[in-house]
């Protein structure tokens, strides 16, 4: 289906921003007031996450010509797309506390990408539920450092056994000589 002129900008402007985020949550935010939208908006800014929303025809072809497959089933209603720009979790995560304490949230999660693949509203849920990278990286560390710290440990036990069993020798010779 050839799309007009006036609309191929704003195509091209949605391929580029999801080629540039790590992750994309879309949602769908019917019933947010305007005040509610700045507030997510600017807490998004902040973890450097960008807040749009877009037109599903346009996001569709966006989808298609980037090799994106799966996405059509989820773009449907308002759709309103959050690209994650310095995570991958940074949106699910923040999107998630901001309406942590509504009885009935008002932006429900549709979808997301992650590296060029689609995942459900499940996938993004437990995108957010992913410890920080830097709880990530100490949890590895010290996955690491374990293991090395049992073999110090062995090194350590098998050398004072080895001493004392030389102190007790050294002993048992100077109170035969005596």
């Amino acid at each position: 289906m050839p799309i007009r002129p006036e609309k191929e900008l704003s195509v091209a402007q949605v391929k580029e921003r999801l080629q540039k985020a790590k992750s994309v949550v879309l949602a769908d935010n019917n019933g947010m007031t305007v005040a509610q939208v700045t507030k997510l908006r600017k807490e998004l800014r902040e973890v450097g996450v960008e807040l749009k929303v877009a037109k599903n025809t346009l996001v569709r072809i966006a989808a298609r010509d980037l090799g994106i497959e799966g996405l059509d089933k989820f773009l449907h209603g308002t759709t309103t797309m959050a690209f994650s720009n310095v995570d991958e979790a940074s949106a699910a995560k923040k999107i998630r506390d901001f309406f942590a304490k509504e009885k009935a949230p008002k932006f429900i999660m549709k979808a997301g990408i992650l590296e060029g693949k689609v995942i459900d509203a499940k996938g993004v849920k437990e995108l957010a539920d992913l410890p920080s990278r830097e709880v990530l990286l100490a949890q590895v560390l010290a996955g690491i450092q374990a293991p090395l710290q049992g073999v110090a440990g062995a090194f350590n036990g098998l050398l004072s056994s080895f001493a004392y069993a030389l102190d007790a020798r050294i002993k048992q010779l100077d109170s035969a000589e005596a």
